[in-house]
């Protein structure tokens, strides 16, 4: 009988999976975890922040499908970690993080007086789907397994195990079992009821106008070419969550693009019927009220989801469909197919023709301010540029307040799940270490990371990460040197007559919005990345093909007007969303 570790256990569980990269830094207290990760075929990827470690997992899950994994050592390397788990939480990837804790008689209680202790199950347990303390090596399989089953049931969100140090890191003498995954959760997708699908099948076919919204389930089935045969079919426009932007790709004349808003409440408003497929309906889809929609009264719901809990969740649902919808979209649309001379394609081409034309009116609207070649440039430059620059499936990283609402609206997203930010949470500063995740999980694709020289003050470090781990990204730090998103509303708030006549308020007028300037490309340098600073509109291409050219993980300080870069488009929506809807 061989003797192993409790880390190698769970490495060995881990390697069954296809787990292929542990994100983490080292610390002693799971030695024996990390130390058998590459005689097992894992990758150690380390950064210099536990929180990156969780982004860095969870943005790799995202894209690649695979589970994301992630460690952090006892005590400040667990409080480190918990911003990333509150994140990745809530966005809704499946990441599994492995923590390690004080040895038994020291923790669960505290004893008193330990060093680097505190509630590291308890508290993560009121963040992440699951937690658990392993307490015994005997138990470490059977509760492994129960953390994985947990990871793949329903909406993916984050794990956590957490095991004391000796337990970890002791080697004794024992045969674990080791189970394949199938043999203790469910490895194949929900497949939807005949039923329901022919149920669906009619009630579609019957509409006048129906409408398909799609969430970021879409994204975990990969079910991208099935959605487009069906919208195809159907002749029915497609809305999206924020963060399923993209899963119809934008050129498609059936896309609604988020940032046409108004267009989207029109839309939503002419459905007698919407498809919602792998989406809560949350506060970002204005609950699915009224006035922003149809009222229910008068607009049927199918509702499609992988988890039983999301159906009817915010939104009646007069079908509520448990499946995946992949399987379920490949099952309509045969149905759709053989029914096709049923379904009354004139009208809804006329509507898809006049949303056309929306769209059409408000990109003209909207490319105005690319007219503006003055520097500091205004920050519309910035994503359209990237956008004509890199090749359609390159990953966008979006982060900060204003600019991600700049490269939100001047991005087209040509193909499914090439962009990530924190839609859900908001997370100044996750875009750094996303970007990265994003450069592991596809190392022959660009990444390219908009962000606000706010967001990227959060976590610079990172870059040597990049230059470390031979991470190709751009990242593209606008600065104002400004919180601008809070800038723009609290001037409006304490003088709104001057901040609507002047678009800004004299320098003595804020409160705690302006910040000093970092030097981006030259605190690149220092870390053995290429740098670039830029303020004309005309130098920014050129400044992008000097950092293909270095093959290295490349950083381009763009100074941004702060007046313009505050006035971003859409702010008024992004406000009203927060407000409860007055319809029922």
């Amino acid at each position: 009988m061989a003797e192993i570790s409790g880390g190698e256990v769970i490495v060995r569980m881990l390697q069954a999976e296809g787990v292929q990269k542990v994100f983490g830094i080292i610390d002693g207290t799971y030695f024996g975890f990390y130390a058998s990760l590459r005689s097992h075929g894992i990758d150690l990827v380390t950064p210099r922040h536990e929180t990156s470690a969780v982004h860095m997992a969870g943005a790799y899950a995202r894209l690649s499908g695979r589970l994301g994994v992630c460690m952090a050592s006892n005590g400040p390397g667990v409080a480190n970690a918990l911003p990333g788990i509150a994140v990745e939480q809530a966005e809704g990837n499946r990441v599994l993080v492995v923590t390690s804790c004080r040895r038994p008689g020291i923790a669960y209680p505290d004893r008193g007086g330990s060093y680097q202790c505190f509630d590291q199950s308890g508290v993560i347990g009121k963040m992440a789907k699951w937690s658990c303390v392993i307490a015994s090596f005997e138990r470490i399989a059977e509760l492994v397994r129960m953390a994985l089953r947990k990871s793949w049931e329903g909406r993916p969100g984050v794990v956590h195990i957490d095991v004391p140090e000796n337990i970890m890191n002791t080697r004794v003498k024992a045969e674990p079992a080791y189970w394949a995954p199938h043999q203790y959760r469910r490895t194949s997708p929900t497949a939807p009821a005949p039923e329901l699908v022919e149920r669906a099948t009619d009630m579609l076919i019957a509409a006048e106008q129906p409408l398909i919204h799609a969430g970021s389930g879409i994204i975990h089935a990969a079910a991208y070419a099935e959605l487009a045969q069906v919208a195809e079919l159907l002749c029915a426009p497609v809305s999206t969550s924020w963060s399923a932007r993209g899963v119809l790709s934008e050129t498609s004349e059936l896309a609604l693009p988020m940032i046409h808003v108004k267009l989207n409440q029109l839309a939503r408003n002419d459905a007698d019927l919407v498809l919602a497929l792998g989406t809560r309906l949350g506060e970002t889809d204005w609950w699915g009220k009224a006035p922003y929609w149809r009222h229910p009264s008068k607009q049927k719901t199918i509702q499609v989801d992988a988890d039983g809990e999301m159906l009817g969740m915010n939104k009646p649902a007069d079908l509520a469909i448990l499946a995946d919808a992949k399987l379920f979209l490949a099952a309509l649309a045969l149905r759709l197919a053989a029914r096709k001379g049923e379904i009354r394609s004139d009208a809804r081409q006329r509507n898809i023709a006049r949303y056309n034309e929306t769209k059409q009116r408000d990109r003209k609207g909207w490319d105005r301010a690319l007219a503006d070649r003055s520097a500091p440039m205004n920050p519309a430059h910035v994503a359209s540029v990237c956008r004509d620059f890199f090749p359609d499936d390159a990953i966008l990283v979006a982060d900060g307040g204003n600019t991600t609402i700049w490269a939100s609206f001047y991005h087209q997203m040509r193909v499914p799940n090439t962009l990530l930010s924190t839609f859900k949470f908001g997370m100044l500063g996750a875009g750094v270490a996303q970007a990265l995740g994003a450069a592991v999980a596809f190392p022959g694709r660009q990444v390219v990371c908009i962000i606000g020289d706010g967001a990227m003050g959060f976590h610079p470090q990172e870059i040597e990460t990049a230059v470390r781990n031979k991470l190709q990204v751009v990242y593209l730090v606008l600065c104002d040197r400004a919180w601008g998103m809070v800038k723009i509303n609290q001037s409006f708030a304490l003088r709104p007559i001057k901040t609507l006549l002047k678009k800004h308020l004299d320098p003595d007028e804020n409160i705690g919005t302006d910040l000093g300037e970092i030097e981006f490309d030259k605190l690149a340098l220092s870390m053995g990345a290429h740098g670039e600073r830029v303020s004309d509109p005309k130098e920014l291409k050129p400044a992008l093909e000097r950092c293909r050219a270095s093959g290295r993980c490349a950083v381009i300080h763009v100074d941004v007007n702060p007046v313009k870069h505050m006035w971003a488009p859409g702010l008024v929506h992004f406000k009203d969303m927060h407000q409860e809807p007055k319809g029922k």
